[in-house]
């Protein structure tokens, strides 16, 4: 059975490339989503303006991996604690999010940032936002796939 989730980590390419590598995903789109203007595009976007945050879709097989394994994925990707930033990038846009499509996917991820906050492993408390689902707009083609096309290393992933 496939499946859906979106999530924000920072810089959408590296997150786009950890996503990839796990088996069962099927695909991974990166664009935007949060925010409030509808059909962004990257420059929009980079403003700071829109309310969006750069994020990936992965599209995944229920069947060979479950949501939760994808939540502990994302958790190891990047540092959860950092408020709008990830490495050299800086602003709401590169916000840590969980966008939740069903009541099953937030309780999974509530239950899985709070294990994560009660291990001891982060000095700092989390900071990654659980919030709804809202339309996901894909990004301009250029950044789909950009670290297969152009090489990969840019990102903090």
């Amino acid at each position: 059975m496939n499946a859906t989730a979106i999530f924000a980590a920072g810089c959408f390419w590296g997150v786009e490339d950890a996503f990839r590598k796990i088996l069962g995903v099927i695909d991974v789109r990166v664009g935007y989503t949060g925010g409030s203007l509808a059909h962004p595009t990257y420059e929009q976007v980079c403003t700071g303006k829109t309310g969006h945050a750069e994020a990936v879709r992965v599209t995944f097989d229920a069947d060979r991996v479950s949501y939760r394994n994808l939540l502990d994925a994302f958790w190891q990707m990047h540092d959860p604690t950092q408020v709008n930033r990830q490495g050299p990038d800086v602003g709401a846009q590169y916000r840590s999010a969980i966008f939740y499509g069903d009541e099953d996917q937030r309780v999974a991820a509530e239950q899985s940032k709070e294990i994560l906050e009660e291990s001891g492993k982060f000095m700092k408390l989390i900071a990654t936002q659980i919030v709804p689902a809202s339309p996901f707009y894909d990004a301009e083609e250029y950044h789909q796939r950009y670290f297969e096309k152009n090489g990969g290393g840019a990102c903090h992933v």
